[in-house]
């Protein structure tokens, strides 16, 4: 179980590096959790808003569904531990 907890930790602290190298770049940072349906996800910006999309029908773009406000955003990074 050890060695479980040892993999997790490394695999979050490579995700949040991958996060912030992402960010410092100009580019958003796709963040999926299990809460939302097949299709959707998270983008994150650098401005520090947060957007809610999905797939577009063409599949080479996505579809804003909404944008969360700053405290929304904060909220949710906060939420997920990020």
């Amino acid at each position: 179980m050890e060695y479980k907890n040892q993999i997790e930790e490394r695999t979050r602290k490579a995700i949040l590096e991958l996060r912030k190298t992402k960010l410092i770049s100009g580019h958003p940072f796709m963040i999926n959790t299990e809460e939302l349906p097949v299709g959707q996800c998270w983008l994150e910006y650098p401005d520090g808003y947060i957007h809610l999309v999905t797939l577009s029908k063409c599949k080479t773009d996505f579809e804003i569904i909404r944008v969360l406000s700053i405290e929304e955003s904060n909220s949710l990074r906060k939420s997920l531990g990020i």
